[in-house]
């Protein structure tokens, strides 16, 4: 019998969340997955600062921990030097699709798709040039989603509706946007407008899913765990010292709820998808939990660069250097040589607000990763001062305040569910290593694991297995 498995990595659900929701009747797709799953509780094995999404979509992808794949930036997963699911599946002979997954790299030849995910600048897409109108739209929003305005232009913007009319948009997505649309220009929830693009997303994966016969599928979405980092606070006030106003509360107390929601439609609609045959594998890496660290100072904010070029300007460095933002205040900038780099790194490392800090700055030959480490609310006539010559400019002239304060924090413990065809169910007790989902789905796969894994697959999933199908 054919093996094919759809992974859906939802970024950072929560398992007590999920639990929470489940039982209040709220996720009835979820409700289904679980009662015809193997259940599990992942444990990352990490802390901070090693505790991160980037880092932990690599474990799962390669069976590896941190200290072994090595990749701890967001941006740097085309640097592994160890073949992920997908270039092992590739390699038996097997079909890919590759939709967002995060942090990933991809090693040729690779038989099928690959979108990247929208944060990533150094692993191209699969065939190349065939998501280029979707990935400049979506790259674009993803990494500005803090600005008031997108930089878009509208040939961007028609080229992005030419691609989705191509490429399995559904009449269900257009009505979604246009009622979310619809809603903005009456002031009213523009944080919603993430899930918009998981459907867009969801409707490509589909569209490729039928169209190809894949054997071996993932699709990566991240707006719930956005809206945790944010909103959990409006979700269990209690918990927080700085309370939230009425007015946020009015508009934020069930996003959390509201994200766990459209994850759960898209939930329902991958089980038909998945047909008698094909196994659905949830996976969430890690999750969240309350963050309450900066309570005492008001509650953690983060800063972007305004104008990058200006910012680089002031670094003394020429103005064609590339950056590439990431998630909250991060960025990379990219160099022709190393010596640019070397001055950016030390003039931004030299900046300071008050007796604090201004910068995280950390180079790796040409190229940089930095972000403002100034995470309280500053005065509007805050100064940066540069320690190597004394010249002080506007803080707010170089950084603007992100709408927001962070309220979720990285929890090790993740979800992990696989439903086979059989679509036999048992809830594990106790929590399994988040390194052994790498060979559990090779095994699905019907795949050996490499000999770099060194953690075994679950005991149900042994590499060879029959599995009976079961009637619907």
């Amino acid at each position: 019998m054919r093996n094919r498995v759809i992974v859906l990595e939802f970024n950072e659900l929560t398992p007590s969340l999920m639990d929470r929701f489940i039982g209040e009747g709220r996720l009835p797709n979820f409700a289904r997955l679980r009662e015809e799953s193997h259940a599990y509780v992942t444990d990352a094995e990490e802390q901070p600062p090693n505790l991160e999404p980037w880092i932990q979509w690599v474990t799962v992808h390669t069976g590896l921990s941190f200290k072994q794949h090595g990749i701890f930036d967001l941006g740097d997963g085309h640097k592994l030097g160890f073949p992920s699911l997908w270039d092992v599946a590739c390699a038996a002979g097997k079909k890919v699709w590759i939709c967002g997954s995060m942090n990933a790299g991809a090693q040729p030849p690779v038989n099928g798709f690959v979108l990247p995910d929208p944060w990533s600048t150094g692993i191209e897409a699969h065939p190349s040039h065939e998501f280029d109108a979707y990935m400049k739209l979506v790259r674009r929003y993803v990494q500005e989603y803090t600005r008031d305005r997108v930089p878009l232009s509208r040939r961007e913007y028609l080229g992005f509706i030419g691609f989705m009319l191509r490429h399995g948009l559904s009449p269900r997505t257009v009505a979604h946007t246009v009622a979310q649309l619809l809603g903005e220009l009456r002031g009213r929830s523009k944080w919603k407008r993430a899930t918009i693009l998981d459907r867009l997303q969801w409707d490509v994966f589909c569209r490729y899913y039928k169209k190809h016969d894949v054997d071996f599928a993932t699709f990566f979405v991240n707006s719930t765990a956005h809206f945790q980092h944010f909103y959990w606070r409006n979700m269990d006030p209690a918990r927080f010292t700085v309370k939230p106003t009425e007015q946020d509360q009015q508009r934020y107390a069930d996003a959390i709820l509201f994200g766990y929601r459209q994850m759960d439609e898209i939930v329902g609609e991958c089980i038909k998808l998945a047909g008698r045959d094909a196994t659905i594998v949830l996976a969430t890496a890690l999750s969240q939990q309350p963050f309450l660290t900066y309570e005492s100072t008001q509650g953690k904010r983060f800063y972007r660069p305004r104008d990058f070029r200006r910012l680089m300007e002031l670094a003394g460095v020429p103005g064609d250097a590339r950056h590439a933002p990431v998630m909250s205040e991060q960025f990379h900038v990219y160099f022709d040589n190393e010596d640019d780099a070397v001055r950016a790194e030390s003039c931004l490392k030299g900046w300071r607000v008050g007796d604090r800090e201004a910068m995280m700055v950390r180079r790796n030959g040409t190229e940089l990763f930095a972000g403002c480490c100034v995470f309280a609310e500053l005065p509007r006539d805050a100064r940066l001062v540069s320690a190597s010559d004394g010249k002080e400019f506007g803080f707010y002239d170089l950084f603007y305040l992100v709408d927001g304060t962070k309220s979720g924090a990285h929890h090790p413990d993740g979800i992990f569910w696989v439903r086979t065809p059989d679509r036999s169910h048992e809830v594990a007790q106790g929590k399994v290593s988040l390194r052994q989902v790498a060979p559990t789905i090779l095994s699905l796969l019907n795949l050996q694991k490499p000999g770099f894994m060194t953690s075994d697959p679950l005991p149900f999933a042994t590499a060879g297995q029959s599995v009976p199908v079961r009637s619907s």
